[in-house]
């Protein structure tokens, strides 16, 4: 297999199947391709795939584009790895986060873009943004109550791998979720997606 990837530095749409495809353990080639922030490059995206946009999938002669797309591909490819939770109604809501994510939160991902190699400063946001902030600790306080954690349906899912750009937007930003309702548990939780080993090794290289 091979995953095509955009910048590191900025690509959310690529790391999260990255983390997806590094958790269930199968051998894979990534090709990177530069991306220039605000500019789609579908010239150079378009040899991989017809949506022009990364990230994209090869799977011999499949080829799937889309990041939700390629993460519901590889969990029913690897069901071993349980990119999905197996109990249903914590699937479900997993599967509605990682949704809401994809297509939501659109003031948040627009003023606060991921950016690995930026120095962390804090920022002030728009009130929609603040409004994203809040919608998001209010989602995160309830699927870590309601499944006990450590991550939001119990174990690390694909709904988790949706999430982990956003943990690097809070620490780029100096956003603290304790300003919006958070408790506590949804901040301790984005510090565990920041620690997790498969991210660390994109971080570093995304800095090298």
């Amino acid at each position: 297999m091979e995953l095509i990837i955009g910048t590191r530095r900025w690509s959310t749409w690529s790391l999260r199947p990255w983390l997806a495809l590094r958790k269930t353990g199968a051998a894979f080639t990534e090709t990177e391709v530069e991306l220039r922030r605000g500019e789609a490059t579908q010239a150079d995206l378009a040899v991989y795939a017809p949506s022009g946009l990364a990230p994209v999938l090869k799977d011999g002669d499949l080829t799937i584009w889309d990041s939700l797309a390629i993460c519901e591909y590889l969990a029913e490819k690897y069901p071993a790895a349980h990119l999905w939770p197996v109990d249903p109604s914590a699937r479900a809501q997993a599967r509605s986060a990682a949704a809401q994510m994809h297509s939501g939160f659109m003031a948040l991902r627009s003023e606060c873009p991921m950016a690995l190699d930026q120095v962390p400063e804090a920022r002030a946001v728009s009130p929609a943004c603040q409004a994203d902030l809040a919608r998001l600790a209010r989602l995160w306080d309830e699927m870590l109550g309601r499944h006990g954690g450590p991550f939001l349906a119990g174990s690390w899912s694909i709904a988790d791998a949706f999430f982990t750009p956003v943990a690097t937007r809070l620490r780029t930003y100096g956003l603290n979720l304790s300003d919006y309702g958070d408790h506590g548990a949804g901040s301790a939780y984005a510090a565990r997606l920041l620690e997790d080993e498969d991210f660390r090794v994109w971080e570093e290289a995304a800095r090298g």
